[in-house]
């Protein structure tokens, strides 16, 4: 049960901060490294207990790698998503009480762009995952959470204009909830995001086989 717990609180602070600092045009340009920073930390705080994936394309990789069951990954999802959604309305509350204008709508000018733009920040974010945080040659590394929160804000930086730069089912899911994406899109986040985990868990098979 613990490690539901710190899925579910991993998701909500990133949920959250991702729809807060998103909508806040104050600090909107440096969006990406706030949630970068909290998926940093956050990963930190809960790798020994629950895997810190905090994304249901994280959770596919995993099973795909065979790295956890089935039965584990579906609780996962589910965790995630409820935290995603549940964040991304409370934000939306705090947004309100801050008295800022309303929570802005991001159009994707080209769905076959934005997929590949999603595809592709979620493959970094898988490969880096895996490399620095599954892997057997590098069990005791100091820096996965670094690594990895790092990977997210520079592909949001790169791929954010894009799509939005999401590269996270539960984060889109949230961002549906809050007003952010509109419902039609969702096959763009969840395609891309997916597809993209898939491919990582892939490539990494194929270099480091099901050993590591």
């Amino acid at each position: 049960m613990k490690n539901y717990i710190i899925e579910f609180i991993g998701v909500f602070f990133l949920s959250l901060t991702f729809v807060l600092t998103g909508n806040n045009p104050t600090i909107s340009l440096l969006a990406p490294l706030a949630t970068g920073s909290m998926l940093a930390v956050m990963t930190y705080a809960g790798r020994h207990i629950s895997g810190a994936h905090f994304n249901p394309a994280v959770t596919l990789a995993m099973l795909i790698r065979g790295k956890t069951a089935m039965q584990e990954a579906v609780i996962y999802v589910i965790v995630q998503v409820v935290a995603g959604v549940i964040a991304a309305t409370v934000g939306v509350f705090l947004h309100s009480c801050s008295g800022e204008a309303a929570v802005q709508l991001h159009s994707n000018q080209d769905a076959i762009g934005a997929v590949m733009a999603e595809f592709l920040g979620a493959f970094a974010l898988v490969f880096v995952f895996m490399h620095v945080s599954t892997s057997d040659s590098k069990p005791d590394n100091a820096y996965y959470g670094m690594a990895i929160g790092l990977t997210w804000m520079s592909a949001t930086y790169a791929l954010g204009g894009i799509s939005g730069g999401v590269f996270n089912p539960a984060l889109a899911l949230g961002g549906l909830a809050a007003g952010m994406y509109a419902g039609g899109d969702m096959l763009i986040y969840l395609t891309g995001a997916l597809v993209g985990a898939a491919a990582a868990a892939t490539v990494v098979t194929v270099v480091y086989g099901r050993g590591d």
